[in-house]
């Protein structure tokens, strides 16, 4: 049990708190906890198959252990955790299945979304995409692998508002968790930042200009990107995999 206390002391160590995180004040304490743990589990600072002390956690998040179960529950909505009864709380083995689902439904609603943004982007937020892109080559040269996946998730998050569609991002969001895991873990062995960079360069490109169309398929390429870099994450990371297969990659 001690063991296991040193491990989620440590996980929270370096990561968002309710104190230091993007929480905004306006969320409620188990949506804030939900976060702060999401960002634990994808930067596998949680690994997977490992068991939750659902005391631990509400004592390093100074909250009381109603709202850690609640996160807990909405975790379990996105394949996050399991809550096996009378055992405990286990964060749940990438699914590349999942992963692949996803990926599928992401690329369906972001091409819209780059379409939609090539039809109403505004001077301030073709400047603050800008901006964005410019951060990440910072983070590239200072190979902070890290700081680019959060400043990709800003990255699709504003050409989402860009387009007018906020709703559409949270909608992403749910359904992409198994998804950001392995996204994390492929940057920037798997998939150079330098790549990615050059492919927000041309999603925003075909925004600026208006073309939907070029828009669109620059963001079908980038999001395809995931197919080729899942087997080598699978076979590198064997023990975070669950055992369903996605063409043989996972066994």
């Amino acid at each position: 049990m001690e063991a296991l206390a040193r491990q989620q002391r440590t996980a929270f160590d370096d990561a968002p708190t309710l104190a230091r995180g993007r929480a905004r004040r306006s969320a409620s304490m188990a949506e804030q906890v939900f976060h702060t743990l999401r960002s634990a589990i994808v930067t596998m600072r949680l690994k997977p198959g490992e068991a939750l002390s659902e005391q631990e956690i509400a004592g390093r998040l100074h909250v009381s252990r109603q709202p850690v179960r609640e996160a807990f529950i909405k975790l379990s909505e996105d394949g996050l955790v399991r809550v096996v009864p009378q055992r405990g709380t286990f964060v749940m083995k990438i699914s590349a299945q999942a992963v692949t689902n996803a990926r599928f439904v992401r690329e369906a609603v972001e091409c819209a979304i780059a379409r939609e943004a090539a039809q109403r982007i505004t001077p301030a937020d073709t400047a603050a995409l800008k901006a964005l892109i410019a951060d990440q080559r910072k983070a590239e040269k200072a190979n902070d692998g890290e700081g680019f996946f959060v400043l990709d998730e800003e990255f699709h998050r504003a050409l989402a508002a860009a387009g007018g569609c906020a709703y559409a991002w949270k909608v992403i969001e749910s359904a992409k968790a198994q998804m950001d895991r392995v996204r994390f873990l492929s940057v920037p062995e798997a998939t150079p930042m330098r790549r990615l960079i050059a492919q927000h360069q041309r999603i925003l490109d075909g925004v600026v200009s208006g073309d939907g169309d070029a828009a669109a398929a620059a963001m079908q390429t980038h999001l395809r990107e995931i197919l080729s870099s899942l087997p080598r994450i699978a076979e590198k990371f064997p023990a975070m995999f669950d055992t369903d297969t996605h063409n043989g990659a996972v066994t």
